[in-house]
């Protein structure tokens, strides 16, 4: 069986992005610094896999220590997935990824930050019990 996981980190109200970034991008509090350094943690040798927006935000040292390849929600997940046999593969979002690999995704790792402001994008619970939007 193939291990696949998401982690993420949502807004009190569900936030997850905005223009195109974390509506916290940048934010110094300890608990938002915490959450980056504890996500490559976690995902040091495994392999990412997320859209092109979300890979291209991921820093230079990264690379170092997990494999990271761009994916396309217009991507077959079985055969993205099946690149990857043994593995531990965390698939990173955006909305239109986890739309499409939410029925494979096996564990959510889900870290609620206290950000409550404004955001254009917003985490999908049905993503939970593996449903994609059509």
């Amino acid at each position: 069986m193939i291990d696949v996981r998401a982690m993420c980190a949502i807004g009190q109200r569900g936030q997850l992005g905005l223009h195109g970034r974390l509506p916290w991008e940048g934010n110094t509090d300890p608990l938002y610094v915490e959450d980056v350094t504890r996500f490559f943690a976690v995902t040091q040798g495994h392999v990412l896999i997320a859209g092109p927006k979300t890979i291209e935000a991921v820093p230079d040292f990264a690379y170092r220590d997990r494999t990271i390849a761009v994916i396309r929600s217009h991507e077959d997940p079985r055969a993205v997935l099946a690149r990857y046999p043994g593995r531990r593969i965390y698939v990173g979002g955006g909305i239109a990824v986890w739309n499409v690999y939410a029925p494979f995704i096996q564990q959510w790792d889900i870290t609620r930050l206290p950000y409550d402001g404004e955001a254009d994008r917003w985490f999908d619970p049905a993503w939970l019990v593996g449903r994609g939007r059509d």
